[in-house]
């Protein structure tokens, strides 16, 4: 089954962007390339199992299995040491990338606490944006009976986009809401 959010992109983005930036060749057109989910867990120095809790977490969130993360040095100070789990990440593209797009936008942002929308000063420059969430109970794949701890997580969407007008455009086509 095709995800609505990759009909709508082949069906109304394209073409609202071609007369937008007036585009020559169909290769030009800026799309979704990945989305990158990120979640640390600080308290894995204390209690080693978080770290198990934080993938059951991500894989229900992404449908997917994600990676751990190791720590890359130690440092004394925060009692960490090299090669500790630190957190997990996953990489989503085609299906599960719209698939998941299109939960974040419907159904999770809407459920953000005192949400008024993206910055626009999250883009880097190269047409990708990374945000936070600072609760993984915004999604209605977590049981909220069975989390021990509230984690937040990095979500980075990447784009082929050139410019940050180019993605705001394209990610305004998903409905993806901007305040400033």
């Amino acid at each position: 089954m095709l995800a609505r959010f990759k009909d709508r992109y082949h069906k109304d983005i394209i073409n609202q962007l071609q007369k937008e930036f007036s585009y020559t060749n169909s290769h030009q057109m800026p799309k979704l390339s990945k989305v990158v989910i990120n979640m640390s867990v600080g308290d894995v120095v204390s209690d080693s199992k978080a770290i198990n809790a934080a993938i059951e977490e991500l894989t229900a969130i992404s449908g997917q299995k994600p990676y751990t993360t190791y720590a890359k040095k130690s440092i004394a100070g925060f009692k960490l040491r090299e090669g500790m789990k630190l957190g997990c990440k996953v990489t989503l593209r085609r299906e599960k990338m719209y698939e998941f797009l299109e939960r974040l936008v419907i159904v999770a942002l809407p459920r953000v606490k005192d949400f008024k929308g993206l910055s626009f000063k999250s883009f880097d420059g190269r047409g990708n944006i990374t945000f936070g969430l600072k609760e993984q109970i915004v999604f209605p794949e977590i049981n909220y009976d069975k989390v021990d701890k509230t984690r937040g997580m990095d979500i980075t969407i990447v784009t082929t986009a050139k410019t940050d007008a180019e993605a705001k455009s394209l990610l305004n086509g998903f409905d993806l809401p901007f305040y400033n």
